[in-house]
């Protein structure tokens, strides 16, 4: 029987996996250029950790690993016909593969806040996963790149992830938008419009206005319990258009009875004002239908989309106050976002992105096996090579070569001149053995 992986799991060939370093690499070094420093979580965490923070539909997309041993001994009659499958899963699997690196993240503060100082600056680039459905573009294994700052309230935070999200993408070589909004305006518009106790119903609805359209949103909103007349003191603020100091205009006369949509207001000018002054070269967008889906935001919210190649969001993230107090350490508050590896990948690879030199073989030099004396001196030649930093192998067998092969080979160990051919260009030229490392360093390390 032919071997394969699990649906959704994918094996990554060299070529993939050395753009995918590029990736990696590339994110990593704007991160550390802001002082974030890397740490890493388990692949497991404890159940409990998990279970209640994705709320019901991510609890139903947790990976649960089954306890070692007679995992069912533990399970009664009642505990199965009770039908509390969060209940049962903790009785056979305490462990649960992590299903993002934010709450693993929340968990990691309140364990460490002894050895931590605050405000703590952290990146974390991993991979989790999620049971769920595999189609195009989603997967259940796939990696996370997260930045986030705990421990304080300051704005200069969101501003400096701004200024990474447009290093990162101008990096990359990839033109994108960055969406933003906050969660005190969207608020204040529950607020505004009557329906503060629909809050969550309304910011889920209206985070599908682009995916669905404002008929089916207003449509939703009234499944979901509000009336026509909120729905239609609604749709002017959905529907506001111009640039952003328009909306902004238009947001402090809607929203002019509630003090927290006018702090939410407040803190997108001020975010927007420095990030304008500095001349951070990104597109910048005040969208008020831009909600996200995670109920633990609580202030500036962020999404990135690619201008030249439609995947849906390829970063985002938000302010989030009280996200450590779900593990009992309350009033920290911070703000991060997360860089998808994968959906990046793919608009690399379909807008011909990659540099050239991240999908060829790490290997800068092939020498020629022809046996014998030659491949001592092309091993005392490679180890010259490595040590000045130039990457190169020998063919492990001495296969048969054509005769003047053979005749080249006979002039250069004897005169100690090297023949060398770049194979993209089909330039050759010799080569003294003893300036063979400088003329590498010279001509291939520049490319």
């Amino acid at each position: 029987m032919k071997p394969s992986i699990p649906k959704g799991m994918r094996d990554f060939s060299p070529a993939e996996t050395l753009r995918r370093r590029y990736i990696f690499d590339t994110i990593k070094k704007v991160f550390e250029l802001h002082g974030f420093m890397p740490i890493e979580t388990p692949t497991m965490e404890n159940l409990s950790t998990l279970l209640g923070k994705y709320g019901d539909e991510g609890d139903k997309l947790l990976f649960k690993v089954l306890n070692s041993g007679d995992f069912l001994s533990s399970l009664s009659t009642e505990d199965i016909q009770e039908g509390n499958s969060n209940k049962s899963a903790l009785k056979i699997s305490e462990k649960g593969l992590r299903y993002d690196l934010t709450v693993p993240f929340a968990r990691y503060v309140v364990q460490h806040q002894s050895e931590i100082t605050f405000p703590f600056k952290r990146y974390q680039i991993q991979p989790v996963w999620r049971a769920d459905r595999p189609q195009k573009g989603r997967y259940r294994e796939f990696y996370q790149c997260d930045v986030d700052v705990v421990g304080s309230n300051s704005l200069l935070n969101e501003v400096e992830l701004v200024q990474i999200v447009a290093e990162v993408f101008a990096e990359l070589g990839i033109f994108v938008v960055l969406k933003m909004n906050n969660r005190k305006i969207l608020y204040g518009i529950a607020e505004t419009i009557g329906h503060l106790d629909k809050m969550t119903d309304i910011t889920v609805a209206i985070d599908k206005l682009e995916k669905i359209g404002l008929d089916a949103v207003k449509e939703e909103l009234k499944e979901k319990g509000l009336d026509d007349t909120a729905i239609s003191a609604l749709q002017p603020i959905l529907e506001l258009s111009g640039t952003n100091d328009d909306k902004i205009a238009s947001l402090r006369r809607v929203l002019a009875e509630s003090p927290t949509g006018l702090l939410g207001v407040d803190e997108v000018e001020t975010i927007l004002g420095y990030c304008k002054s500095l001349g951070v070269a990104i597109d910048l967008e005040l969208d008020l239908s831009l909600a996200r889906g995670l109920n633990y935001y609580t202030g500036a919210i962020f999404e990135v989309k690619a201008k030249d190649y439609a995947i849906g969001s390829i970063c985002g993230g938000g302010r989030y106050d009280d996200l450590t107090g779900i593990f009992g350490m309350k009033g920290v508050s911070g703000v991060g976002i997360s860089f998808g590896a994968d959906r990046i990948y793919d608009v690399l690879l379909n807008l011909d992105l990659f540099p050239k030199d991240q999908v060829e073989a790490t290997s800068k030099v092939l020498f020629i096996n022809f046996g014998g004396e030659d491949e001592l001196v092309s091993l005392e030649l490679m180890k010259k090579l490595r040590f000045s930093g130039v990457s190169c192998e020998i063919y492990p067998d001495a296969a048969k070569m054509k005769k003047q092969m053979d005749y080249a080979n006979q002039t250069e160990r004897e005169s100690r001149v090297a023949s060398v051919k770049q194979m993209e260009t089909g330039q050759q030229w010799s080569v003294a053995f003893d300036v063979l490392d400088s003329i590498f360093e010279e001509n291939f390390d520049k490319q």
